[in-house]
């Protein structure tokens, strides 16, 4: 491993030298340090897996130096452009469809992503980072890098490089072969993730740019609050099968929580009655592989691999009121459910938000609060992605 100051002469030349031939760089930008291997280069991206010990089918994104880069990869609709126009460079990653690889867009100098980059549907995260050096590597190397940040998984977010290296195991630093250092980083939020291969963009993961406010509804009834989760579902449903998708439920006893999770619950599939897991702490239901939710999953998987055989999906309801601690919430599960690409419900969310906020790379966590209303049916929901 060497490490170069950012200031160095000789560091881009440097960088772009490890990057052709397969290796690692850790680097600083505007949000975190990234570690980078070139993106079309099989070989280096799975010395990425192994540096971050990666769960099979967890894609990364990438740092291009300008849009045109961009369009050599995926297809940008309108939605996407606006977001190029408007917000890059910066911090935020924009998720459109990969160009198939056999496409004539890609011109034929131009090499392909490498397997494991883009997700199993198909799509793929870029962002043009608001770091010159970043940029400058990029343009030099010709092809994109990954921009993934640089700490080992669930660790604190690298705002130093000591941050790093103190929190990797020797083989795994063994694994970077340069480091540029530029000190210690401003502690900002990590980027915006925008899905846009639909009309409407979502929001995977609210970062340094906050797009929009929360939405709220006025509930006056116990249906009318799990007609607000069936719709909430729907707005999210597009995503089942490519991440995990969990529902943080905040408010106080009584509020509706349990009500929401039973809306949910049937938007789902789900026939079984559903009841708080206050004691239980956890109850899982098995999806019905003729709902909407489990028929998506598999007809995802189906279409982009053709011999591989899904496993039917639950839908796990979890109860913190009792956690002693948050780490609780660990020992039920949570990585594993996350990992299966599941769909999760947690009341009393509040109480292991620090836990939850873990997996923000991994699922979509949607944050609901429910309150009381000024009259005594009423509740206030409002959810954003945080």
């Amino acid at each position: 491993m060497v490490i170069l100051k950012s200031n160095n002469n000789n560091v881009i030349d440097e960088a772009v030298a490890v990057l052709k031939r397969g290796g690692l760089v850790v680097f600083p930008t505007e949000t975190v340090y990234g570690i980078g291997a070139d993106a079309t280069n099989t070989a280096a991206i799975k010395r990425l897996n192994k540096y971050k010990m990666r769960p099979l089918g967890k894609p990364y994104s990438v740092a291009v130096a300008d849009q045109r880069m961009a369009e050599e990869y995926v297809e940008l609709n309108e939605t996407a452009k606006n977001l190029y126009m408007k917000f890059l460079p910066g911090p935020m990653t924009v998720v459109s469809k990969l160009k198939s690889q056999n496409s004539n867009h890609i011109q034929k100098s131009k090499l392909q992503i490498a397997p494991g980059v883009a997700s199993e549907m198909g799509t793929l995260g870029v962002r043009i980072p608001d770091y010159q050096l970043v940029l400058e590597i990029v343009k030099k190397l010709g092809s994109p890098i990954t921009a993934t940040s640089a700490n080992a998984s669930y660790k604190k977010r690298p705002y130093k490089i000591a941050d790093i290296l103190d929190n990797i195991s020797v083989k795994q630093k063994n694994l970077i072969d340069l480091v540029i250092d530029a000190g210690e980083l401003p502690h900002r939020e990590p980027s915006t993730v925008i899905d846009t291969t639909m009309d409407d963009p979502t929001t995977l993961r609210q970062g340094e740019i906050v797009l929009s406010a929360k939405r709220e509804v006025l509930s006056r009834s116990e249906e009318n609050t799990q007609n607000t989760a069936k719709e909430l579902w729907h707005k999210y449903e597009k995503h089942a099968g490519q991440r995990a998708i969990v529902f943080a439920l905040e408010g106080e006893m009584g509020a509706g929580k349990t009500q929401f999770t039973k809306g949910l619950a049937r938007a789902l599939g789900v026939t079984d009655e559903v009841v708080s897991p206050t004691f239980s702490l956890q109850l899982n239901y098995q999806l019905p592989i003729t709902s909407s939710e489990n028929a998506r999953f598999a007809s995802n998987f189906q279409s982009n691999f053709n011999n591989q055989i899904t496993k039917s999906k639950i839908f796990s309801h979890m109860d913190a009121w009792r956690m002693q601690t948050p780490d609780e919430l660990d020992q039920l599960g949570l990585a594993g459910i996350i990992h299966d690409k599941s769909i999760i419900a947690i009341e009393w969310a509040d109480r292991v938000a620090d836990t939850i906020r873990k997996y923000n790379d991994e699922a979509i966590i949607i944050w609901v609060k429910i309150r009381y209303g000024k009259k005594k049916n009423e509740r206030e929901i409002s959810w954003g992605v945080l």
